[in-house]
């Protein structure tokens, strides 16, 4: 499986014959630099551009291009090189973008020469930059890895070579960019894209409102949506006039956006870049003469079962949210006419009295009912068709995708590879309250969570005592932690966990009794100090390796695993201290893998006043009973979100917890 990196993260490589593929919408200069175990470039020589193409073990592309193929062969690189830095710039010609925050994000992926993905890289969050490091290979104990950069440099090419120490670099960038407009000269004009009859990544660019906005559901993912992709197989017509048509899948392939023109319109769409399509859907059962097609688990669009799910799960969320907004829109609009007919008999004096009005408003009322009577036929043949399709996907979905009760826990086996997604839970409307959509969150995170165990109690207010609230808010965090636990290959996802009073032993006995926690929970104020001082002085440290480039060189056996903090209570056992750190930690904790899970009320905390506004609004809210407010900006829904936790009586999560344990402690 593909290893999808995120800024700062690395991935052993099992091959050294590879290939880097590059994929930018647009063209693009690629270049490769060697350099020393301190990410030196001792000289020009050390540098594959267009004007040299060629290094030993090492070739690069000639001329700019939208897609690139480099060749590498680690064995052939010199004993004094320890790192391979892809570069990405901008040409300097007429018509070239200025900078990359005007295109699509870049992708590229290491390949073995088989073409099999082995890890590849999305360079997020560019704006002014016109050329970046966009990833490096580099050797570490005797092997080689690979590490997604992404450091960009608004001074181009020559700020680049600059920062890598090369005191040429003013002039190689320039003869960088001579060669480049030489091979422009020489080179046949590319035709223009084809453009896809339908294309759906346009149609979703184009969105007024997508369901990817930071105040969805499952909003707040570094800015992506709901799940991050979208299934590519649902209709694209939606309520209110909105073109929202499915978001492009990670995975699916579209075509290469043309370069902007002046005053046109820019093309956001993801250009996700694979030379062949992805392999087709099952084909569902043929259905019988007019009944709908029967459902298939996985029959949206991606490049594993897993991600067919991932895809098709959210399609369903989508369908849900589109099918609920139709129904309420034919009822506002039969309101709104009845509303209008009566004011029209009520209007003449005439027809106030008398059989001739009573007429009139016996009409209105049955048209009304006749409207929402056809609405609400609508709204049940397609959730009676979602319904269908729900039964078949849940018992297919992956264990990170799974309810607990789900069987597929019973042959559950420590994972080699990260999933695409975490499930938190369930969604559901009141229109569909049988109907179930899970809630995926993708990974690596990129926010915290808050499980709020204030007294807001449950839609219905069964739940009102706080100390119950706190209980089950504790009950919450343990099952969503023992889950990323679960979903994680062993060791590579470390959890701590802070309990000042010890008010939560008997909920957090599971992690604490099976040996899966890197230390027992801290108490009291010198437990909280010590624990928030450590994961801030890795946060310093990481950070400063990371932007020095010697993310190499931390120190033998550091433990290079994703963390997770959970604080039960707060903000009890925190000073003034404590709180900055844990402000600190939220804020850039996530961007090198330090997360946080927080079970709290926030009126506990309200004598900080606004300090602590930030941190409430980075983290994600969730709930431990059903509760429905979890905003939907799309289409306006307040979706209920009910916690995924484990079954009264259910063993379970202690044997989840004890397999996870054991394969750790080889």
């Amino acid at each position: 499986m593909t290893a999808e990196l995120v800024r700062g993260q690395n991935h052993p490589l099992s091959q050294v014959r590879l290939e880097i593929r590059i994929s930018a919408g647009t063209p693009i200069v690629a270049a490769a630099a060697l350099s020393d175990e301190n990410g030196k470039i001792h000289g020009v020589e050390w540098v594959a551009h267009p004007g040299a193409p060629t290094l030993p073990g090492l070739e690069v592309s000639r001329q700019p291009a939208a897609d690139h193929r480099l060749a590498v062969d680690l064995d052939a690189v010199a004993e004094a090189v320890h790192r391979v830095s892809v570069l990405l710039a901008l040409p300097m010609t007429a018509g070239a973008p200025l900078s990359f925050g005007s295109l699509a994000s870049p992708f590229v992926a290491v390949t073995a020469l088989d073409g099999t993905e082995i890890a590849s890289y999305t360079l997020t969050g560019l704006d002014a930059e016109s050329a970046v490091v966009a990833l490096e290979l580099y050797r570490r104990q005797g092997a080689w890895k690979v590490r997604a950069v992404g450091q960009g440099y608004a001074g181009g090419l020559a700020e680049l070579f600059t920062d890598q120490g090369l005191p040429q670099a003013r002039q190689l960038a320039a003869a960088v960019h001579e060669a480049v407009a030489q091979g422009v000269a020489r080179s046949v004009a590319t035709p223009p894209p084809h453009t896809a009859d339908g294309d759906r990544s346009r149609q979703a660019a184009t969105s007024a409102l997508g369901p990817d906005q930071s105040g969805s559901p499952y909003g707040g993912q570094g800015g992506t949506g709901p799940y991050g992709a979208t299934q590519g197989g649902h209709s694209t017509q939606t309520p209110q006039g909105y073109t929202a048509g499915p978001t492009p899948s990670a995975t699916t392939p579209p075509t290469p956006p043309s370069p902007p023109t002046a005053g046109g319109p820019i093309d956001y769409s993801h250009p996700r870049r694979r030379n062949t399509p992805p392999p087709p859907p099952p084909t569902a059962p043929p259905a019988q003469p007019g009944q709908p097609p029967r459902p298939v688990a996985g029959d949206a669009t991606g490049w594993s079962m897993e991600e067919r799910l991932y895809n098709q799960v959210w399609g369903m969320f989508e369908d849900l949210a589109r099918t609920a907004a139709a129904y309420r829109s034919a009822v506002d609009f039969a309101d709104t006419r009845m509303e209008k007919e009566l004011d029209e008999v009520l209007s003449d004096p005439r027809s106030r009295i008398g059989g001739q009005g009573d007429a009139a408003r016996e009409a209105a009322r049955a048209k009304h009912t006749q409207l929402v009577d056809q609405a609400r036929q609508v709204l049940d043949r397609d959730l009676a068709q979602l319904a269908a399709e729900a039964d078949v996907v849940e018992p297919a979905l992956p264990p990170a995708y799974a309810r607990w009760d789900n069987p597929v826990w019973q042959g559950y086996r420590v994972p080699m590879e990260m999933p695409m997604a975490l499930r938190l839970g369930d969604l559901h409307l009141p229109e569909s309250d049988r109907l179930r959509i899970p809630m995926l969150m993708r990974l690596p995170l990129e926010r915290g969570l808050w499980i709020d165990s204030g007294r807001t109690g449950s839609s219905d207010g069964t739940f009102a005592d706080s100390h119950e609230l706190r209980r089950l808010a504790l009950d919450a965090a343990v099952a969503h932690t023992a889950r990323l636990l679960a979903v994680h290959p062993a060791g590579e996802f470390t959890v701590h966990v802070i309990d000042p009073a010890g008010s939560g032993a008997q909920a957090l006995a599971p992690l604490a009794q099976s040996g899966v926690l890197a230390a027992p929970p801290a108490v009291g104020a010198a437990g909280v100090a010590d624990v928030l001082s450590r994961l801030t002085q890795r946060v310093d440290l990481v950070q400063m390796a990371v932007r020095g480039g010697a993310a190499d060189s931390l120190p033998p056996g550091f433990d290079t695993s994703q963390q997770l903090l959970v604080i039960n209570d707060f903000p009890h056992g925190f000073d003034d201290r404590a709180v900055t750190q844990l402000r600190y930690l939220a804020d850039e904790g996530p961007s090198v893998g330090v997360h946080l899970m927080m079970v709290a009320d926030r009126e506990d905390a309200a004598g900080y006043g606004p300090l602590l506004d930030p941190l409430w609004r980075g983290l994600m809210r969730l709930t431990p009973v059903a509760d429905d407010h979890l905003a939907d900006p799309w289409v306006g829904h307040a979706w209920t979100y009910e916690p995924a936790l484990v079954p009264p009586g259910s063993q379970v999560l202690h044997q989840v917890l004890a397999q996870v344990a054991a394969a750790r402690r080889p």
